[in-house]
């Protein structure tokens, strides 16, 4: 069992430094498109056309994929969040690649990623022993749990069709929300994947039952789903702006999450 957690650990942390990669890859590969022609936050699609996007995709993509088999190999518990080390590896990058100061305040929430993180993998519980993808489709289908699937659903579905139109370009907790509910349920899924597949390896077909593709069904919509908001928060501009009309150009002025392209010109 504890060769096994080491396995899932290892694995969940190359997979934070590749997602965490991957969103500063992508950044700059939209900035080099914003810089050609229409900006990603104006609804254009121009980054598609930009080799340096497609390579944090590709990092992104490596990421998951370490991600998915860390959920093979270790409980949850201990996978998951391991996932907030990306937060420190794409604060870290963006700090030095974009330009993007980490402040007091940035600092200390990465030291209490780092200290949550730890906390929670020393005292990380055993796994429970899993025979078949049926065992997990029993547990999914447990009342308790199937009340907090369509909680999970009715907020999501009211933050995409609700909040995501009037206040996603203004406010980018509407993503960031919609990608973290969502998030749950991938989890889950994968977590059930990943088993089947190494029960699968071990002589255990579970490919034959109707529950693992329930289980990819759900996982595939719901990464598709989150990739597509999280693209929305990479390209949207959601920081400080300096020199908005009227204020002297030196000093900092907080746009309140109003993208670049929607303040009123004047001296910056």
């Amino acid at each position: 069992m504890y060769s096994s957690n080491l396995k899932g650990f290892v694995l969940a942390v190359v997979s934070s430094a590749f997602i965490g990669s991957s969103f500063i890859i992508k950044k700059k590969g939209l900035q080099r498109a914003g810089a050609n022609g229409a900006r990603a936050s104006g609804g254009g699609y121009a980054y598609l056309l930009e080799p340096l996007w497609w390579l944090g995709m590709i990092t992104m993509i490596v990421g998951e994929i370490s991600n998915f088999v860390a959920y093979a190999y270790a409980p949850a518990v201990l996978v998951t969040p391991l996932g907030a080390l990306s937060i420190i590896v794409s604060a870290i990058l963006a700090h030095f690649m974009l330009n993007e100061k980490l402040q007091r305040m940035g600092m200390l929430g990465c030291l209490l990623c780092i200290v949550g993180s730890t906390v929670i993998v020393l005292h990380a519980p055993e796994e429970r022993s899993i025979d078949s993808v049926e065992e997990i489709w029993e547990l999914a289908i447990q009342p308790a749990f199937l009340l907090y699937t369509a909680s999970v659903i009715a907020v999501a579905l009211t933050l995409i069709f609700y909040c995501a139109p009037r206040y996603g370009q203004t406010n980018i907790l509407v993503y960031i929300g919609i990608c973290s509910v969502i998030g749950s349920l991938t989890v889950v899924s994968i977590k059930a994947i990943g088993i089947a597949i190494k029960l699968t390896l071990e002589g255990m077909n579970q490919i034959i039952y109707f529950q693992t593709w329930i289980f990819a069904m759900v996982a595939v919509t719901c990464i598709i789903t989150q990739l597509n908001y999280l693209n929305m928060i990479v390209r949207g501009n959601y920081k400080l702006e300096k020199g908005v009309e009227g204020k002297d150009s030196s000093t900092p002025h907080i746009s309140h999450g109003v993208p670049i392209k929607d303040l009123p010109a004047g001296p910056r």
